[in-house]
């Protein structure tokens, strides 16, 4: 009885402590949203997406910042989402107990908890520094690799979690392993595909570090890739710590619009996913 007593005891304990740091880190959550809700509503208006940025006291707004966050981010997954699907299905169909899938699997869990500003000074050196400047392309290019073990990791997940006897069932019909892995795997684990395909696009639109380093912004409108251009990322950071109230304004309004896009694409994905359950 004593020592059923003191199991009982433990088990209250912990469960108290882990309900207390539970409703803290709920707390702290819910405060830095009310904060970003408090001063980033106010900030809202039309220019802020038809208005592009300007000096203060003109009015200006991000619609340069957020064409040039969705230019960049749409071609990051145009690079790295196919990438990261076909190696990530690789890593599941024809990886398992080889040395290269084995490095393949070291490597990506590198990248996957490397910070972010080293894939940016990667891609300065490589990219910015020999072809004479920053540009949209190296930003882009920046965040790909940034998607890339996102993407590989919930693609091999999501395959390693369809039955063996589907894939044992279409091979004994005759069925060509590419068909198997395109009808059979794709279709089961597609759910969880494309909930990490989001995933990655939520993790590429709040990065500064890499933009920094890649793409560096620009206070006008520019559509050419070959030039710095600008992003919304940038455009936080740059006026988060300036001295004027109307682009500290304007900062609030561009991180409520992240966080908000970031919060639509994560609720797609719940909604994908249970639709298809």
């Amino acid at each position: 009885m004593a020592s059923l007593a003191a199991r009982r005891a433990k088990d209250t304990t912990i469960k108290a402590i882990s309900t207390v740091f539970a409703v803290f880190a709920i707390f702290l959550l819910a405060w830095i949203l009310w904060t970003l809700l408090a001063r980033g509503l106010p900030a809202l208006s039309l220019g802020v997406f038809t208005n592009v940025t300007a000096p203060p006291g003109q009015n200006g707004g991000l619609a340069n910042a957020i064409v040039g966050s969705l230019i960049q981010i749409v071609i990051a997954m145009a690079i790295g989402g196919p990438i990261g699907i076909f190696a990530g299905t690789f890593l599941a169909e024809n990886g398992k107990g080889t040395r290269i899938g084995a490095a393949a699997r070291f490597v990506n869990d590198i990248l996957l908890s490397a910070p972010s500003i080293l894939v940016g000074l990667f891609i300065y050196g490589f990219l910015v520094v020999p072809f004479g400047g920053f540009s949209g392309w190296a930003g882009a290019l920046a965040l790909a690799i940034l998607v890339i073990p996102v993407v590989v990791r919930t693609t091999e997940d999501m395959l390693n979690l369809v039955p063996v006897g589907l894939r044992e069932a279409a091979f004994a019909l005759g069925a060509p392993q590419w068909k198997v892995v395109m009808f059979i795997t794709w279709r089961a684990a597609k759910a969880g595909i494309v909930t990490g395909v989001l995933l990655a696009i939520a993790r590429a639109a709040g990065e500064t570090a890499p933009l920094l380093f890649t793409s560096l912004g620009n206070n006008s409108w520019s559509l050419d890739l070959s030039k710095p251009m600008a992003s919304l990322p940038i455009a936080i950071y740059q006026y988060a710590g300036s001295p004027f109230d109307d682009w500290v304004a304007l900062a609030w309004a561009g991180a409520l619009i992240i966080t908000v896009g970031v919060l639509v694409l994560n609720i797609l994905a719940r909604l994908f996913l249970a639709r298809t359950k």
